[in-house]
């Protein structure tokens, strides 16, 4: 243990501990804009700095570490003075228009900014100058950028791509994509993660509110909205609401108030995702088919970028089955259309979901029928997008009372909750698969030893006498850790689950984002999981709304209709080749791009 003294407090903290986190153990607070602990330790923003006794300089307090009787002065004159020239420097680089930022009242700098008491700046505004597509569902502000490279380093570490990385020099320094490339040029796998983790408004999702807006005023639409299991377990977050009261049917009454004219729950397509799924894995399982690789699933688009743009080669081992937000599509603009009388054509189906990807995901590789051309999904708005809209309309949504979803597609089984957390799918595709081999229910927590935060889990159980070995991986990394595993035969599988974000779609990049940029997945999967508990339906096969679905419309699971209009073919879009890849093969460079 190591004793130090931080503003006139003893401290008495491990050894190895820096003095930032000293400093906290202390209750004092160090501002930083660019810290991320064990990810972004190079204080580049200069802000955190504080006067040690006996050093000549300012000390940086996020890479610093304290030594057996160190004397700290965290906001002397000195240090308050050189974090104020060091914020004001960042500031006239940085476009203050904060009431059209998106972050504005959750942006690092501004807060740091009104601590300092900075009410004008001495030094010039320099703005630097960039383009960027509108298009592409990531959007980047190069005026806004405060080159923290926060982006960078979790783009690196956490998700193993790379996309971005810092060019220039001096002043004219900024953040930009890898290798000269157009990010539509980039294998982005459109996490998000880069955005939940800028400390300001530089990143940010495309913003499609505008659509939803206009359709809702279109009086030849019936808008249709879906909620993602994820969302109900953040969406009130940024809005400033207890947990108990940011219900889903909560938030389906705020979207009634909307004026959308039918609101439903993702849940009943994650159940009836699960029917084709796990149907499938048994069909492949049986025949052989994954005696050299395992069936991955297919619910994550973010992960399925990442597969076709790094190991393309395993493309063919995807479940073929579409996402929950995509078979919710097809069969609203198919069996539901049908059922309320209306030309799909009419509907306008909008996702609430907790993720960037599904905004390329609903472009144009999936439609409601493999020979149509009328897309599954209309519009896909992120979490935070939804909030907004929320905003926007001026909804007091503590005072609404909870509203039902409509039918028939509007009940889920908690096994389709748990699709928001990381081993969900697997936990839930592997309660029916159970069903179907051996004609009994499982227990409903037989199969949660796939559960926890670890980034790669792997466990084996017993259907019927036969052993399946499953994997589950968040986070991309960790994704790459096991497919290299998996291809160079250190590790067999026979049934993976896949999420591109660390601790699964809660902790999508579409999700709010907390001020102190705190990892929230751990804490809103349990959520999820405890929805699970409390749910009178435990599996997706039991599922009334699914039964029925099936006897009037698809038949059975992987039928003919079933299979024109809940699977996919994963080889009708393309991604840009990761640049490993690109140098192997250099005689083709034409590229394609699936989201435009």
């Amino acid at each position: 243990m190591v004793n130090v003294t931080i503003n006139g407090i003893a401290v008495r903290v491990p050894e190895g501990t820096t003095i930032m986190e000293a400093a906290a153990k202390a209750g004092i607070t160090i501002p930083s804009l660019c810290y991320l602990k064990e990810i972004n330790e190079i204080g580049a923003c200069r802000v955190c700095c504080v006067e040690v006794e006996g050093e000549s300089r300012l000390v940086s307090s996020c890479n610093n570490l304290v030594y057996e009787g160190m004397v700290v002065y965290t906001n002397s004159p000195r240090a308050r003075q050189a974090r104020r020239i060091n914020v004001e420097l960042l500031l006239s680089q940085h476009d203050s228009t904060c009431a059209t930022c998106v972050r504005s009242g959750n942006c690092k700098l501004q807060h740091v900014a009104n601590d300092l008491g900075i009410l004008r700046n001495p030094y010039p505004q320099d703005l630097p100058k960039g383009l960027w597509t509108t298009t592409f569902p990531l959007f980047r502000d190069p005026k806004k950028c405060i080159k923290c490279m926060r982006c960078v380093q979790y783009c690196e570490k956490i998700q193993s791509l790379g996309i971005w990385e810092m060019t220039g020099s001096g002043s004219r320094a900024t953040i930009d994509v890898t290798y000269n490339r157009r990010i539509k040029e980039a294998d982005c796998a459109l996490c998000g993660q880069c955005i939940t983790h800028c400390p300001v408004g530089a990143l940010r999702e495309r913003d499609d509110t505008s659509e939803v807006l206009d359709a809702l005023a279109d009086p030849d639409k019936i808008t249709v909205v879906q909620i993602a299991p994820a969302v109900r377990a953040a969406w009130g977050e940024s809005l400033g609401l207890p947990r108990e009261l940011a219900t889903v049917r909560r938030l389906a009454a705020a979207l009634r108030s909307m004026g959308f004219d039918y609101i439903f729950d993702t849940t009943f397509s994650a159940d009836l995702t699960i029917m084709e799924e796990a149907s499938e894995f048994l069909k492949r399982f049986t025949s052989g088919e994954l005696k050299d690789y395992p069936m991955f699933t297919s619910c994550c688009p973010g992960w399925v970028r990442f597969l076709k743009s790094q190991y393309p080669q395993l493309v063919p081992y995807l479940s073929t089955a579409k996402s929950p937000q995509q078979m919710f599509g097809a069969v609203t603009k198919s069996y539901f259309a049908e059922q309320i009388g209306v030309p799909p054509e009419k509907i306008c189906c909008v996702s609430i979901m907790p993720c960037l990807a599904k905004k390329a995901e609903k472009n144009g590789h999936m439609y409601v029928r493999q020979t149509d051309s009328i897309q599954d999904v209309d519009i896909a708005l992120t979490t935070r997008e939804m909030d907004r809209l929320i905003r926007s309309e001026n909804i007091n949504v503590s005072s609404l009372p909870e509203a039902e979803f409509d039918s028939p597609l509007g009940v889920g089984s908690g096994a389709g909750v748990i699709f928001g957390a990381t081993g969900g799918v697997m936990e839930a595709a592997l309660r029916t698969a159970y069903y179907s081999v051996v004609g009994t229910n499982p227990a409903p927590d037989a199969f949660r030893a796939v559960r926890g935060q670890e980034g790669w889990r792997e466990a084996e159980f017993d259907m019927n006498g036969t052993v399946v070995r499953c994997a589950v991986a968040s986070g991309l990394a960790n994704a790459r850790r096991l497919i290299e595993a998996i291809l160079a035969g250190q590790a067999h599988y026979d049934f993976v689950e896949i999420m591109a974000c660390p601790g699964g779609c809660v902790g999508g990049g579409g999700q709010p984002i907390p001020f102190e940029q705190t990892e929230q997945a751990e804490t809103r999967g349990e959520l999820l999981y405890k929805l699970d508990r409390l749910s009178p339906l435990r599996y997706s096969h039991e599922n009334p709304e699914i039964k029925a679905l099936y006897d009037r419309y698809l038949g059975e699971p992987l039928s003919e209709r079933a299979e024109d209009l809940l699977h996919t073919d994963h080889n009708s879009w393309t991604m840009p080749l990761s640049l490993r890849l690109q140098m192997q093969d250099t005689e083709d460079t034409t590229i394609h791009f699936g989201e435009d």
